[in-house]
Formats: C-alpha cells, sequence, structure tokens
C-alpha cells in the first residue's frame, strides 16, 4: 500500500480533524513529564539529625544558639559539624545525621567537649528541617543512613518500569491497535498514580510506582506511533517534536506544583489529576488509518475516511481501493459479499528489525542515537540543576531550556533533513565535551555555556529520533521499533547516574564517555537513509529499500526474502498487510 499517503493529500495535513486528535493526545503526554520527574521532589531528603532521647530545652551549634532546634537549621549544613543540644533532664548530646553520643559528667553547657561520649546509633529515630519540605516518602519512612539506598533506588527502579513498558506495549500496540493501548495506558496512569498517594509503606510505593512508569512509557510509545500516522508529510516534522515540548511542560508543572505543595502524597494526588481531562474524551479518538488498512480492515478505514472528510468539510470521495498497490488489490476491497476466510497472520517479532543485514545495521545504529540521547540529555541535566540556587526554578528552567532545542530541531529537519540534523547535533554535543575538559575551572560563565549547548544539540538529537524511528520502519513494526528504541533510551537514561558517580574518579570522565559516544554515533548517523519527503513505508520490502536510489526498487534477493509466507493456499494476490 504505497499510495497510503495520499489520505493527506486528498483529505488534509493538519486540517480539524488531525488538529482534535493532536492536541487531545499530546496534552496526556504532559502527565508522562509529569510521572518521570515527580521523584525529584517524592525523595527530596531535607536537613536531618539523629534525635534526642528528650525534650530539648537548648541547642548550640558553632556560634549558633537556640532553644529548640528550628533556631539553628537555618545556619546548618548537612555533614558539618556537630549539633549539641541539652534535655530537660540535664543530659547533654552531640548530634551528627546518624550518630548520637552522650557526654559523660558535662558540666557546663559549651559547644566543645573533650571528656569521655558514649556514642549510639540512631535506632530510626530522625529529626527533620520542615521549613522547607514538610512531608516526602524519606520523611515518613527515614529513608536515611543505612536506608538511605533505598531512597535512591527509588528513580532507577522506575526507569526499568519504563524500559520494560516500552518494549511491552510497543509489541501490544502494533498487535492490537494504537488506541487501545492509549485508552488502557491512560486509565493505568490515572489509577496507580492516585493509589501511590495512598501507598502504606515503602514496598508497596515501589511496585506501584514501577507500574505507574510502565504505563507512563508505553502511551508515550503509542502516542508518537499515533500523531505520526494521523499527519501528512508537510507537518510531520512540527508534531512528532512538539510531543517532547508537551513533556518539557510537564517538567515545568512538576515544578510548579511542589514549590506550591510540600506534603509528597497531597502533591502525587494533584500530579495524578492531570490525566483526567483525557479520560473524558479519549474513548472517542479512532484507530489510525494506517494501522485499520494493515490489518486488513477495509471497512472501518472507509467510515474513518469519511469521517475525516466530512469533519474537515470535504466531501468524501476518497475511496480504500484508491489507495491500494494494484488493481487486483482494489477489486478485492470492492468485493462483495462475506469476506473470504483470511490466511493466518504473520506474527512480527523483534527479530524482524534484522531481518536483513541492511535493516539490522539501520537498527544498531537507531538504538546508539536513542541511548546517547538519553544518557546525554540526563548527564547534562544533572549537572544543569545542579548549579545552585533555588532547586525550583533550576528544573523549571530544566523544562524550559528544551523547547527552543525542539523549535530549532523542526526547522533544521525540515531544510535539510533528519539525518543533516540528527548527526551534527550529536557531533556537536561530542565537541562542546571536549572543550568543556580544556576550559579553565575559574571561567564559570563559559563552561555554563558550554554544558547549556551540550545539552541544547543532544536534545535536538534526542527529540528527532523519535520521528525518525518511525519513518524508517514500516507500519507492520513500527511500534515495536519505537519501543525498543525507547527501551535503549531508557538504559541510558539508568546508566546516566552510574555515569556522573565517575567524576569521583576524575571530575571530567563523564564528558569524556559522552563526549567520545556523541561523536563516534554522530559519524555513525551518516549511513542512515534519509527520509525527507518520502512516504511512511507499510512493509519491510518498501522499508528495506528506503537505503536504494529510488524507494521503489528493492534487492531481488531482499524482495524475496522478505515477502510473507502465503499459507492454506492463500491467494497470491492477497495484500501484503
Amino acid at each position: 500500500m504505497k499510495h497510503v499517503e495520499r489520505i493527506f493529500d486528498e483529505l488534509g495535513h493538519f486540517k480539524r480533524f488531525q488538529a482534535c486528535l493532536y492536541f487531545g493526545a499530546v496534552f496526556q503526554s504532559i502527565a508522562c513529564g509529569i510521572h518521570y520527574l515527580a521523584s525529584v521532589f517524592l525523595v527530596e531528603t531535607p536537613k536531618f539529625l539523629c534525635a534526642s532521647p528528650g525534650n530539648i530545652t537548648g541547642v548550640l551549634y558553632g556560634n549558633h544558639s537556640g532553644a529548640v532546634l528550628e533556631d539553628i537549621w537555618p545556619y546548618y549544613n548537612r555533614g558539618d559539624g556537630t549539633v549539641v543540644v541539652q534535655t530537660a533532664g540535664g543530659e547533654q548530646w552531640e548530634l551528627n545525621q546518624c550518630r548520637r553520643a552522650l557526654r559523660i559528667n558535662s558540666t557546663a553547657f559549651e559547644y566543645l567537649f573533650d571528656g569521655n561520649k558514649t556514642v549510639q546509633s540512631c535506632m530510626g529515630n530522625f529529626v527533620f528541617d520542615r521549613s522547607g519540605v514538610e512531608q516526602s516518602i524519606v520523611t515518613d519512612w527515614a529513608l536515611v543512613c543505612e536506608r538511605e539506598w533505598l531512597a535512591k533506588l527509588c528513580q532507577p527502579i522506575f526507569m526499568v518500569g519504563v524500559l520494560l513498558g516500552a518494549v511491552l506495549f510497543g509489541d501490544i500496540a502494533d498487535r492490537v491497535g494504537r488506541r487501545p493501548v492509549m485508552m488502557l495506558t491512560s486509565v493505568c496512569q490515572f489509577v496507580f498514580g492516585v493509589s501511590v498517594a495512598f501507598s502504606g509503606n515503602y514496598y508497596i510505593f515501589m511496585v506501584l510506582r514501577f507500574l505507574l512508569a510502565m504505563v507512563s512509557s508505553g502511551y508515550l510509545v503509542a502516542v508518537f506511533v499515533y500523531v505520526t500516522e494521523f499527519t501528512g508529510i508537510k507537518v510531520r516534522v512540527w508534531t512528532s517534536m512538539h510531543v517532547h515540548a508537551a513533556f518539557a511542560v510537564g517538567v515545568m508543572v512538576v515544578a510548579l506544583v511542589g514549590y506550591l505543595v510540600r506534603v509528597w502524597w497531597i502533591y502525587q494526588i494533584i500530579l495524578s489529576l492531570s490525566t483526567v481531562p483525557f479520560l473524558l474524551f479519549c474513548w472517542s479518538f479512532p484507530e489510525t488509518p494506517f494501522y485499520l488498512l494493515t490489518k486488513g480492515r477495509y471497512a472501518e478505514a472507509q467510515d474513518l475516511l469519511d469521517s475525516i472528510a466530512r469533519f474537515n468539510g470535504l466531501p468524501a470521495t476518497l475511496r480504500v481501493a484508491d489507495l491500494m498497490d494494484s488493481d487486483a488489490d482494489a477489486a478485492l476491497v470492492k468485493a462483495p459479499g462475506p469476506p473470504a476466510e483470511k490466511p493466518a497472520e504473520r506474527k512480527y517479532s523483534i527479530l524482524d528489525l534484522f531481518c536483513t543485514w541492511r535493516m539490522a545495521c539501520r537498527t544498531l545504529i537507531v538504538w546508539s542515537v536513542w541511548f546517547i540521547g538519553s544518557l546525554g540529555y540526563y548527564v547534562f541535566s544533572l549537572g544543569s540543576v545542579n548549579l545552585g540556587g533555588n532547586q525550583y526554578i533550576n528544573l523549571f528552567l530544566a523544562g524550559a531550556v528544551e523547547l527552543p532545542s525542539y523549535l530549532v530541531g523542526c526547522f533544521a529537519m525540515e531544510r535539510v533533513g533528519r539525518k543533516k540534523t540528527c548527526s551534527p547535533s550529536l557531533i556537536l554535543a561530542g565537541v562542546v565535551c571536549m572543550l568543556i575538559i580544556v576550559v579553565p575551572k575559574d571561567m564559570e560563565l563559559l563552561v555554563v555555556v558550554l554544558s547549556m549547548t551540550g545539552k541544547f544539540a543532544v536534545a535536538i538529537a534526542f527529540g528527532l529520533i523519535y520521528l525518525y524511528s518511525c519513518e524508517l520502519y514500516p507500519t507492520i513494526i513500527r511500534s515495536l521499533a519505537v519501543g525498543t528504541g525507547s527501551m535503549m533510551c531508557r538504559v541510558g537514561s539508568v546508566v546516566a547516574p552510574f555515569c556522573v558517580y565517575l567524576a569521583d574518579i576524575w571530575v571530567y570522565m563523564p564528558q569524556v564517555i559522552v563526549g567520545v559516544l556523541a561523536f563516534l554515533i554522530g559519524i555513525l548517523t551518516l549511513w542512515l537513509p534519509e527520509t525527507l519527503g518520502k512516504p511512511l513505508t507499510n512493509t519491510l520490502e518498501e522499508a528495506a529499500a528506503l537505503d536504494s536510489p529510488r524507494q521503489e526498487e528493492a534487492r531481488p534477493g531482499e524482495k524475496m526474502e522478505l515477502q510473507p509466507a502465503v499459507q492454506n493456499g492463500a491467494n497470491a494476490d492477497q495484500p501484503k498487510v
């Protein structure tokens, strides 16, 4: 079905029907951005100390004194020094973050003490500075000291759920359709999101967050394919890239809600309510015409074409038969009477991404772009949000800085192509990483400018690879391709924190890793076929031909290898869908 793109020439590339579907579907992407970054404040660790065994009557911290701990929180820095308190019973305790010491035979209440002490563990009792964060899961479940690793495990486990969800729902979307996956994952996002707020303990919290990660990832995979298959070539770049813009808006919403709400379970409920508007109208979303035609559901496809035409104020003259490759296929669509028994439908799997050496090389390069895009994005992001100052403003800006990168990426993709935008952006990111290494440490402003330039460049590659993947693979495995690519993306996001930890070995080790990988993968990207101005493919045969000078021509050997087997004596003229 090489003529499916004619739908947009006849019915509009982005008229009223497509615009309503697009903005409705993309709205839900804001919720995905919210859940991905919500843990920033869910697991926030405020200043804390070991709790005193008795009521406090006096506090000393360096040159500062007070009657209660709240008096010294503004001056206390985590890990710096000891806080001395005196209890109503006359005992004097030296409080650290994970230990406390009872002074033996102390007389004067002074900060310095040279006598004997009895050191004890905190026994799970801590006191937190609640001036900034009233409640987080850290304060509720004492995830500090020997339990600190449980709090740090929250985001990696979430990303593992994202990884599995991308693969699982990408495959399901190719088997049962994009619409059912979008509806199911949206409902589950709301249910799991609200349930997280009422989790009774840490382990239930982690399980629910894991499930929430899976469905959020599943929605993102499905929605990218959905909007790509409902918009024409003229606007496909803008519509796909601005799904990322909606995700960035979700990041900014997290910062805003986190600033206004300092109780984690209320914060979680408010963020989860962002899904409700979408649930009210997602039931009316249709399946994409590409999917219906590929699955041979011609009557449904015709009804959809007629609905699009009427909604866009156009005559309903386009027929499914007009989209077929040959007169034989068209006759099959028009054939009266009950439909003939369909041959057993071939099941596609991840192996079809490697069905020929061309497709295998293409898949490995695309996966590499997904991986370095995510790795570089998070490495640069971790540096940008730790620049100092207000953490809420930093996170807000971290989302806002992505918006101009998508605009620049859109203009470049439409004018010079996907490949010639992706490759230079990765190479630029690699060069920037190398420059950061040689810049003197005292030139902080230049380092910040280079870091933001690197994130800007990586964001462009990270944004366009979704659309590029959709265009490089046919309808029958498109969601699977995006899903597995998203899986590699999440592998990069899981690896990113460990990459940052390597700064303890050498301060520039993260930049070296990201820089070398980005530069090499940017070079490899030049071997991918260009898809600018080419229609979406529907079969493996058409997708493999993208590497050829003429898309319509494929190598005879590959053509025979990719041909679906005809089973049960099925008619050889059956459409290859």
